[in-house]
């Protein structure tokens, strides 16, 4: 199945159900980034994002800086922006925190 591309509109009207999401028009992706406790924490939050973006076939960019702060970026490479599968999967990945 085709993914759509979603209009700067849609992204926000989608951007309202989660909270600290936002668009990135310049990277044309939605991103969010996560505090954590400590560098251990981080990267086993990233390794529990894998198999999640597995199941979905999904994969998010993901950027660790600052020893523990996970950066999420999310865009469907195929349909050049953000589709409604990269909400999908960052709501699976909210409920990770």
């Amino acid at each position: 199945m085709e993914e759509v591309r979603l209009s700067v509109e849609n992204i926000s009207n989608s951007l309202r159900e989660l909270a600290g999401w936002h668009f990135d028009p310049s990277n044309n992706t939605i991103e969010k980034s996560y505090t954590r406790k400590n560098f251990v924490d981080a990267v086993s939050f990233i390794q529990a994002i894998v198999p999640i973006a597995e199941k979905n076939d999904h994969h998010p960019d993901i950027l660790l800086s600052d020893y523990k702060k996970v950066t999420i970026m999310l865009s469907t490479h195929s349909a050049g922006g953000v589709t409604q599968k990269d909400f999908e999967l960052a709501r699976e990945i909210d409920k990770l925190q």
